[in-house]
């Protein structure tokens, strides 16, 4: 990403969206220790469709919250427009923020939820470099079996 137009799809208006403070200097350095902190999500959730075990949203966030906030960190997700934005920040004011699209593959509040879900995990994960290894991918693009099937 950058801080340029973003794209968008057909007839969409393009957005300006931000995507880091002026300076991120302070912010780096920070990361930089929390990660060292930081060990890979545990793989405790099970998939029983595709029978496959994942990290989910509770896991990656326990694997991390510690050493963010050990290091003046903190991470904010909210809905905006059909994205999920993931925005870490550090006590200086410094910031970074990235935004993902939802795309359910159905339109039902069991659909949104999953997307939202799974949306809000893989944003925490890329945010803060936190590595966790998942099973369940082929259900979010709704195919059937899995690379670790």
């Amino acid at each position: 990403m950058d801080n340029e137009s973003t794209p968008t799809l057909a007839g969409e208006l393009p957005q300006s969206f931000q995507t880091q403070s002026s300076e991120i200097n302070e912010l780096a350095g920070a990361l930089s220790l929390a990660q060292g902190e930081m060990s890979p999500a545990k793989k405790g959730a099970n998939n029983p469709f595709f029978k496959s075990k994942y990290a989910d949203l509770t896991e990656i966030i326990e694997a991390s919250r510690y050493p963010l906030t050990s290091n003046d960190l903190s991470i904010v997700q909210y809905c905006d427009d059909g994205y999920v934005v993931t925005q870490l920040m550090h006590s200086s004011g410094q910031w970074l923020r990235g935004r993902l699209r939802i795309q359910p593959k159905d339109n039902t509040p069991q659909g949104i939820g999953s997307a939202l879900t799974y949306s809000r995990r893989y944003s925490w994960q890329m945010m803060v470099g936190l590595g966790a290894e998942d099973d369940d991918g082929e259900a979010a693009m709704g195919r059937a079996g899995s690379a670790y099937d």
